[in-house]
């Protein structure tokens, strides 16, 4: 232990120091390696196929070999081709998705939190009601009316539905810094009130607003799988939720074909579970007191 405090020693209070604690936060380590291996995959993938995802390429149904990595569907499509191409529907999502979930909360809990008075009840009750919309219903009416859907409306539809928790915590953190003598001095000097809130108040938040959008990125793939899983998703293209849902209609378990539901399964935790665990480990980064010494 006092090992560890006197080498950090020089790097109190700057950047150095969250980036020194961040190296050697196993959390941290571990998550962002499984995501980057995720995302070369995504990258790189493609060009080891020569495949469209729904070609009819080879024999049905059979298991892994050196042809067919991942093996065929009932249907003689190359599951290692639909593999990597849902990797990409995948963080497409995440990031589309989430970047829009987190960028709704921001604007309307800075706004709230920043304003209060009518201004905050007004968005606060905005909040609530998304919160409690039920979001599978609208999701049946919107496949009903869309007979063509892709990957990108879906995003679009978590990204409007998926903001309000972080509405409501950025709003917490934001009621609490507007009474800072930093931000009163900013008022006082006639500083306009969104000048305040990116340039004083949100560099305070900057570790909290990113930590949300890892988990906003996160919560985007698991519903979007779910949507996927149950046939609510995109009707163009593959994910890995529509192979899980296609390995389901078409008896994958009953007939043991573990190389078409598998791999997308734990591709969805593993990459899910790597950012909750990234989040975890930035949480003792950013914070002092649970930081590993």
């Amino acid at each position: 232990m006092t090992t560890a405090t006197s080498s950090a020693a020089p790097l109190a209070g700057g950047k150095n120091e969250t980036l020194y604690f961040a190296l050697r936060n196993n959390k941290l380590r571990i998550g962002a390696c499984v995501l980057l291996f995720f995302v070369g995959l995504t990258i790189v993938g493609p060009l080891l196929t020569d495949f469209a995802p729904n070609d009819y390429v080879g024999p049905a149904a059979r298991p892994p070999s050196s042809d067919h990595w991942f093996g065929t569907t009932t249907f003689g499509q190359d599951v290692f081709t639909q593999f990597v191409l849902g990797l990409y529907s995948t963080f497409l999502v995440g990031i589309v998705g989430g970047g829009l979930a987190t960028l709704i909360g921001v604007l309307v809990g800075f706004t709230a939190g920043y304003r209060g008075g009518l201004v905050d009840e007004a968005l606060t009750m905005l909040t609530n009601i998304v919160l409690v919309i039920p979001t599978l219903a609208v999701l049946l009416i919107i496949a009903a009316y869309l007979e063509v859907r892709g990957v990108l409306t879906e995003s679009v539809f978590i990204g409007f539905t998926a903001w309000p928790w972080a509405a409501r915590a950025i709003r917490a953190q934001t009621f609490s810094l507007r009474s800072r003598d930093f931000v009163d001095l900013a008022r006082l000097s006639g500083v306009n009130p969104w000048k305040i809130i990116f340039t004083e108040i949100a560099p305070n938040m900057m570790s909290y607003l990113f930590m949300t959008f890892i988990l906003q990125f996160g919560g985007a793939i698991l519903i979007a799988a779910t949507l996927d899983f149950i046939g609510l998703g995109p009707t163009q293209g593959i994910s890995l939720g529509l192979m899980m849902n296609n390995a389901v209609l078409w008896s994958a378990l009953q007939l043991g074909m573990w190389w078409w539901f598998i791999p997308p399964g734990l591709a969805i935790t593993a990459i899910v579970g790597a950012l909750y665990i990234m989040n975890v480990g930035l949480d003792e980064v950013f914070n002092p007191k649970l930081r590993e010494m």
